[in-house]
C-alpha cells in the first residue's frame, strides 16, 4: 500500500471536492489509499458504542464512498460494543436541523439497508468485542477478519429484544440454522477461535497483523476492474436473496453483455496480451 492519500487526487495532488476524507466527522474517521477506504469507529472511551450520530456517519461513508473496497474497524480495544444506551434512549428522533434521523425505527434500519444494498465490498476488521449491534455491523459486512482478541455476541435476547436483520436474516445463511439458533437464543459471547470454526470469520490473525491482512484482502479486490467487482457482488446478493436459476441466468446474460462493452474489459484483455499490469478506471 502506498502512503495515505489524505484526500489527495492521484492526478492533481489536491483534495477532490466533497471528499469523505475531509468531512468533519465526530464519531468516525475515514481514510482512503489506493482505492481502499478505511472507516474507523472512533469512540474508544465508549468501546465504540453507537449513538445516532455514529449510525448516521457510518451510513454516509458506506453510501457515498468512492473506494473500490471498504474496511470497517474500531479504535482502541473494541470493534463495537453495540448501542450507547444512555445516548440512544435519550436522543431525540430528529437531528439538529429538525429532520427525522435516518436511524429512526419504522422499518429496516437505514444502516442495515445501506450495508445490504451497497455494491462496494465491505470487510470488517474485528479487533475486539463485537456485540449487540456491533455484531450486526460485522455480520452485515461481506467478509470478517478477526484478531485473536475478537469476541462476538448477539446479546439481544438477554435484553429482552430481538436482533436486527444481521442476526435474523443473514447469520443463519453464514453459519447455518443450528449455530445461529445457539448464538441468538443463548446470547452467548464466543471468541475468535469459535467464530472461525462456525464459519463466521474468514481468518483469525494476531492483533498486530489484523489491519495489514484486511487491507491486503481489500487491496486485492480493489486491483480488479471495479465494475466487474460490483456486478459480481450484485449477482451474489441475488443468489443469497433467493433468485431462481432462471432469474439469475437473465441477470447474468445482461451483466456479461454490459461488461463486455466497458473500457476496463478491453484494458484487461490488452494488458494480458501485452504482458503488463492493467490500469482500470471503472469505465
Amino acid at each position: 500500500m502506498s502512503a495515505e492519500r489524505q484526500g489527495a487526487s492521484a492526478d492533481s495532488g489536491r483534495e477532490p471536492e466533497g471528499s469523505l476524507v475531509a468531512h468533519p466527522f465526530e464519531d468516525v474517521t475515514y481514510t482512503e489509499t489506493d482505492h481502499v477506504g478505511v472507516l474507523t469507529i472512533n469512540r474508544p472511551e465508549k468501546h465504540n458504542a453507537l449513538r445516532f450520530e455514529t449510525y448516521d456517519e457510518i451510513d454516509l461513508v458506506v453510501r457515498t464512498t468512492r473506494a473500490r473496497a471498504l474496511v470497517i474497524t474500531g479504535a482502541g480495544r473494541s470493534f463495537c460494543s453495540g448501542d450507547d444506551l444512555q445516548e440512544v434512549m435519550t436522543a431525540k428522533p430528529v437531528d439538529a436541523d429538525g429532520n427525522p434521523r435516518r436511524t429512526s425505527f419504522g422499518g429496516l434500519t437505514p444502516l442495515a439497508r445501506t450495508l445490504l444494498e451497497t455494491d462496494v465490498p465491505t470487510i470488517a476488521a474485528v479487533n475486539g468485542a463485537a456485540v449487540g449491534w456491533g455484531m450486526e455491523l460485522a455480520v452485515l459486512c461481506d467478509v470478517r477478519i478477526a484478531s485473536v482478541k475478537a469476541r462476538f455476541g448477539e446479546i439481544f435476547v438477554k435484553r429482552g429484544l430481538v436482533p436486527d436483520v444481521g442476526g435474523s436474516a443473514r447469520l443463519a445463511r453464514i453459519i447455518g440454522h443450528q449455530n445461529a439458533m445457539r448464538l441468538l437464543l443463548t446470547g452467548d459471547i464466543v471468541d475468535a477461535a469459535v467464530a472461525w470454526k462456525l464459519g463466521l470469520v474468514l481468518e483469525v490473525v494476531e492483533p498486530e497483523a489484523l489491519m495489514d491482512t484486511a487491507l491486503g484482502f481489500a487491496g486485492s479486490i480493489a486491483a480488479n476492474p471495479p465494475l466487474a467487482v460490483r456486478r459480481t457482488k450484485e449477482g451474489l446478493r441475488k443468489v443469497a436473496t433467493g433468485a431462481s436459476e432462471e432469474e439469475f441466468g437473465t441477470w447474468f446474460a445482461a451483466a456479461i453483455r454490459d461488461l463486455k462493452e466497458t473500457r476496463d474489459h478491453r484494458e484487461s484483455v490488452a494488458a494480458f496480451l501485452e504482458k503488463r499490469e492493467p490500469r482500470y478506471t471503472g469505465e
